[in-house]
């Protein structure tokens, strides 16, 4: 009778050894999950801005699309570059657009460990038509 109660102690022990490995790994799990959709739309904004200015747009309206598209990111930490300049492109030249954006890690524990900002980049060149 005594060897089972201690049986039962021990699996206590050795559970409440390994709950916090298993949420740390479920937690960055997650953040990773979220920072893997940041990166997506950034992506996507990049190719769609491209896609945008290639067709004569000018860079506002490039811009503004890019912050349109990116609905799920904070405007204030997207970065757009678009190159060549607006006054200088001309048919058959590469229109560049590159989009970066600073990702703040949310989960306190990931954040310690990983750094408290990561940064995303995407570049899309296309040949303006």
């Amino acid at each position: 009778m005594g060897n089972i109660h201690n049986q039962k102690g021990q699996s206590l022990v050795e559970f409440a050894i390994i709950v916090p490995i298993l949420l740390l790994i479920v937690m960055g799990i997650f953040q990773f999950g979220m920072m893997l959709n940041a990166y997506l739309t950034i992506e996507n904004v990049s190719r769609e801005g491209a896609r945008i200015g290639i067709i004569g747009s000018s860079d506002a309206e490039i811009n503004s699309a890019i912050i349109a598209s990116s609905s799920n990111l904070d405007p204030l930490k997207l970065t757009v570059s678009i190159t060549p300049d607006e006054a200088s492109r001309k048919s058959g030249d590469t229109l560049t657009v590159k989009v970066t954006y600073n990702y703040e890690l949310t989960i306190p524990i990931i954040s310690n460990l990983f750094g408290n900002e990561k940064v995303l980049n995407s570049q899309t060149s296309m040949r303006i038509e």
